[in-house]
């Protein structure tokens, strides 16, 4: 079933929505929709769960106003989402940029609705350096990413889908159409989400968003991820009490899709653990 719902005056966001059972809502990363979990939608559906996918403004087949990307109003969104669909007891699985709107959310509206955490390749607590945080990329490296969707977008997003999954020795080979699908799924976002995402990127952070989470959380993480470093999740797990940390020895950032049975695996014994 597929829902457009009301966020804020004219803003609608897409939202499938399929199965039955406990609730598991993805988040999905920058600069792709919810469609990139379809292969997760697929199975937990199969397996009782009803998996709810947001397309995040600015991305896929939802609204895209000029404004509105920080990730408070992101974050909103999120809430706005739930309670009209009147979820309860949510797993939230929030990858790279959608792992910072998690961890936002939580802090934010008290984990409202919200019983389990996953944090997929998460880009928190901070996604650029900082002076006492030497981790993730310059904001001179996000700047010329900005100046590449103003003068060739899809061109950066083939740049950037190259830095997405493992490369190497022991890493899964994808097929062409494989990579082209996901090239895809970057040109559905409009190119002023796309930067409006970036700059709150490169711009916000959430160390002081992370002691208010409480509730059972996993940290997922490549170990070969060159988008959102494992000192990220190293941070994470420092600053969140409950949290539990799965890594995966031959992944780069697209960690469900460079190890996506052992991935799999591990979000299933996520879901099944409360």
């Amino acid at each position: 079933m597929a829902h457009y719902i009301e966020v804020e005056p004219y803003v609608n966001l897409y939202v499938e929505d399929i199965g039955s059972g406990p609730v598991v809502l993805f988040l999905h990363g920058w600069p792709l929709n919810h469609s990139m979990f379809e292969y997760q939608m697929n199975s937990l559906s199969r397996a009782g769960y009803r998996c709810i996918g947001i397309d995040m403004r600015g991305f896929g087949r939802s609204d895209a106003p000029a404004s509105g990307y920080s990730y408070n109003r992101l974050a909103d969104d999120v809430r706005a989402v739930i309670d009209h669909l009147q979820l309860q007891n949510v797993a939230l699985v929030g990858f790279s940029v959608g792992g910072a709107i998690a961890v936002r959310y939580m802090a934010r509206h008290a984990q409202h609705a919200v019983t389990q955490l996953a944090l997929l390749g998460a880009a928190a607590p901070c996604f650029t350096q900082r002076p006492d945080y030497p981790h993730g990329m310059t904001r001179a490296e996000v700047d010329a990413q900005i100046t590449a969707v103003q003068d060739d977008r899809p061109q950066m997003l083939r740049d950037f889908g190259e830095l997405f999954l493992a490369q190497g020795e022991g890493a899964r080979q994808v097929s062409p159409a494989f990579t082209d699908w996901l090239h895809q799924l970057g040109l559905e976002a409009t190119p002023w989400g796309t930067i409006g995402v970036a700059e709150t990127l490169r711009d916000e952070e959430l160390f002081g968003d992370l002691a208010a989470i409480t509730v059972p959380t996993t940290i997922f993480q490549g170990k070969r991820d060159q988008i959102c470093p494992p000192a990220f999740a190293e941070r994470l797990r420092e600053g969140i009490d409950s949290a539990t940390t799965v890594t995966f020895e031959h992944s780069g950032h697209g960690m469900l899709f460079d190890e996506p049975e052992a991935f799999d695996e591990a979000l299933m014994a996520f879901l099944q653990h409360e």
